[in-house]
């Protein structure tokens, strides 16, 4: 990686400069192993900013955050196993300079647990936008943190991936890792089969839901809308919200 001519000038001082001094001037990099291969991080001192894969990472980081960066002894706390296990909810994250509505579009798809998938339509309902299904794709692609923030969980209501920020075959292997039956929601999809219910709880779900994969064969029903579902019965599952997406 090229020096950054401020990081030089730093390294030329007679004393070395304060931690402080370059934290606010400088974020910090590693490069780590993750499942989709080697990528390069940036941090600074409020948490992970940056992830990226392939050439160009710190001329990539400058020019979104307009800060140097030099190499980092270790990775931040946390960072590995966030990584490894696909689970970062206690790994600080730097997402200052986002717009609202880009953070409220990631801290969505923040809570979608690992082997789950949610449709981009669920994402704009959770943020009270429901008609800006494209502009969540658009942010979703944007992610400054994937991974980190699972957007490789939002996916398209027909049952395919969708584009990611690493290319959808990575896409697809980080889900299928993670559990996700991807054939079987095509399937579904293609019966136009959006959510499942249960006929002995009475409740209707995402089929990638962890409630939904419990229901047995005898006691599935599957349905192309939740208003549908409501009319059958069913009440939408507390845990997935499947009701908080446009219908």
């Amino acid at each position: 990686m090229t020096q950054d001519p401020l990081i030089t000038g730093l390294a030329a001082l007679t004393a070395d400069p304060p931690d402080a001094l370059l934290d606010r001037i400088a974020a910090r990099w590693v490069s780590v192993p993750a499942p989709i291969g080697e990528l390069r991080v940036a941090f600074t001192d409020q948490g992970v900013a940056y992830v990226h894969a392939g050439e160009g990472f710190a001329q990539a980081f400058r020019k979104r955050f307009g800060r140097p960066l030099l190499a980092a002894d270790r990775p931040p706390a946390g960072l590995l196993p966030a990584l490894r296990t696909g689970r970062a909810s206690g790994l600080r994250l730097d997402l200052r300079g986002l717009s609202d509505f880009h953070r409220d579009v990631l801290n969505a798809a923040r809570t979608i647990p690992r082997g789950e998938v949610r449709p981009y339509s669920w994402i704009a309902a959770q943020i009270g936008r429901p008609t800006a299904v494209r502009a969540v794709g658009t942010a979703l692609g944007r992610n400054p943190v994937p991974l980190l923030i699972p957007c490789h969980r939002v996916t398209r209501s027909d049952g395919v991936a969708g584009d990611y920020v690493f290319g959808p075959a990575a896409k697809e292997r980080l889900l299928l890792a993670e559990g996700v039956d991807l054939d079987r929601v095509r399937e579904l999809a293609g019966e136009r089969v959006f959510y499942l219910a249960s006929d002995t709880t009475g409740v209707v779900c995402f089929p990638t839901c962890h409630n939904a994969r419990r229901i047995t064969p005898r006691h599935r029903h599957g349905f192309r809308s939740i208003a549908q579902a409501r009319a059958a019965g069913y009440r939408p599952c507390r845990t997935c919200r499947p009701a908080q997406e446009v219908s």
